[in-house]
């Protein structure tokens, strides 16, 4: 039997170790979110538009636009089989896209600048969103007739908490950010007097709040699970929570409890962060730094500092941690391109013969001729032409293979009860989508749909002199595909 084609200890590696690779749309990506099931990632840039990168090729598959041109994507939601996806703007529009041929299926004006949207994880109908200086608002999404349903902002209190005067105390006391818990059934928003607040999905009322800090807290993400809350002040401070089971019927919210679990901070250089994320198992917390290039990795069992992965000589925004692999994603503040660390796993030639053997340098090899190695001109003439006129479909999706491949990533990523069941979408793949750094290039071909005019320009248009890829690779763009090669080839 073959042997496995990576090494197995590098299988095992759970935490990216380099950077190795870029990637450029046009405009400058600002926000960034996997798939759920990690073959796709969603860019939204400071132009309005998103782009669909495949990550099999490092390509644009498909670029999307209906938020006001020059007003910024502020975050993407995607629903669990990855057709559907939801984007907010400071354009005051959430925009509902159907992947399957690009189509908006619900642009909704919230009326105020969005801070952050959400899919519901079960009904990608709903969505809840926090507003600038405003409620946070529910709206669901399954009529023409958009209903909206505004959110408290102000925290449930006990009596000894309340201030002398509430009313003044919370004049601009707001809601920044919002999430669904993994079920739906519940609500948790973060405000700007450091407040978490808990909110029944169906009841819109708050049944749970607790004070974490004095400053207003940046954002709150969810593990896969639903069983950790990690959330990012103001202060400095990266918290991770233990959530209770908040689905269960038998739970009484005044036995709700949310204690935190480690606090991540860099008590030196006391750093400010931009953004976090966990790990695909929930086991690691990563943060980008405000003024820095650096992204911090720390393990959860002892809350220490495991790794320090090491960026391009800019500040890093938005980042992201693949759902199922050791796969990091982060978006530069000043270029606004899109950085991969994975993990390097270099080639066993051993593992496709096993008399194969390597050698330190090159040696000049001689190979013995057999009789199968003299062919008469006419049969090699004829399988020559025989090859040209076979029809090689590349397009049409193999149903089994999708199959197979949900199954692997439902075995992989399924450890919420939201996962259980989930059939993934394979996106249509759209031809001669390529990159672009200028809007001009992009010509309608449908509604949220966009094509470059040529495709076949140099691809030095859309790489920098600088641009080369990193550990010798460099991204080629294709017809809208984008392939590694080694420089110089």
């Amino acid at each position: 039997m073959n042997l496995p084609l990576t090494d197995p200890t590098l299988l095992a590696q759970d935490i990216p170790e380099s950077l190795t690779a870029r990637l450029r749309s046009s405009g400058q990506a600002v926000c960034i979110r996997f798939s759920h099931a990690g073959d796709l990632l969603a860019s939204g840039t400071a132009k309005g538009t998103i782009a669909i990168f495949d990550l099999e090729t490092n390509g644009v598959a498909r670029k999307l636009k209906g938020h006001t041109a020059g007003r910024t994507v502020q975050s993407l939601s995607w629903e669990r089989s990855g057709r559907y996806l939801l984007s907010s703007s400071i354009d005051w529009k959430v925009i509902l896209w159907d992947l399957k041929d690009g189509s908006r299926v619900r642009v909704v004006s919230l009326g105020a600048p969005v801070y952050i949207a959400e899919l519901h994880p079960r009904n990608h109908l709903q969505c809840v969103a926090a507003l600038y200086e405003y409620r946070p608002v529910l709206a669901d999404l399954s009529e023409s007739k958009v209903e909206q349903y505004a959110l408290p902002n102000l925290p449930k209190r006990a009596p000894h908490e309340m201030d002398a005067n509430p009313e003044k105390a919370d004049a601009k006391h707001f809601t920044t950010v919002a999430a669904f818990t993994p079920t739906g059934s519940h609500i948790i928003t973060g405000t700007t007097k450091g407040w978490l607040n808990v909110i029944s999905t169906t009841t819109r009322e708050t049944i749970y709040s607790t004070r974490l800090c004095s400053k207003p807290i940046l954002l709150i993400r969810l593990s896969s699970s639903g069983r950790d809350l990690l959330v990012n002040a103001s202060d400095t401070i990266i918290r991770t929570i233990k959530l209770p089971d908040l689905a269960s019927p038998t739970l009484h919210p005044d036995s709700i409890r949310l204690d935190v679990e480690h606090k991540f901070q860099d008590v030196v250089n006391r750093l400010s962060w931009n953004h976090v994320a966990f790990s695909s198992s929930a086991d690691y917390v990563m943060a980008s730094t405000l003024m820095n290039h650096d992204i911090y990795i720390w393990e959860r069992g002892h809350g220490s500092l495991v790794k320090i992965l090491e960026g391009p000589k800019e500040e890093l925004g938005a980042v992201e941690w693949h759902p199922t692999r050791p796969f990091v994603a982060a978006t530069g503040v000043e270029s606004g391109r899109v950085y991969l660390w994975s993990i390097n796993t270099p080639q066993r030639w051993s593992a496709l013969a096993p008399d194969f053997a390597e050698v330190e340098e090159n040696v000049e090899y001689i190979e013995k001729e057999d009789e199968f190695d003299i062919h008469p001109d006419e049969e090699l003439k004829k399988r020559q032409l025989d090859q040209e006129d076979e029809d090689v479909d590349v397009l049409t999706v193999d149903d089994e293979q999708l199959e197979r491949e949900g199954a692997r990533v439902r075995k992989a990523g399924e450890s919420g009860e939201g996962g259980k069941g989930t059939s993934f979408f394979r996106m249509p793949v759209l031809l001669d989508v390529g990159e672009s750094d200028s809007e001009d290039e992009i010509v309608a071909i449908g509604t949220g749909q966009f094509r470059r005019k040529s495709t076949a320009q140099d691809d030095s248009e859309f790489l920098d002199g600088d641009e080369e890829g990193v550990n010798g690779y460099e991204v080629e763009v294709n017809g809208g595909a984008g392939s590694k090669r080694r420089r110089g080839d």
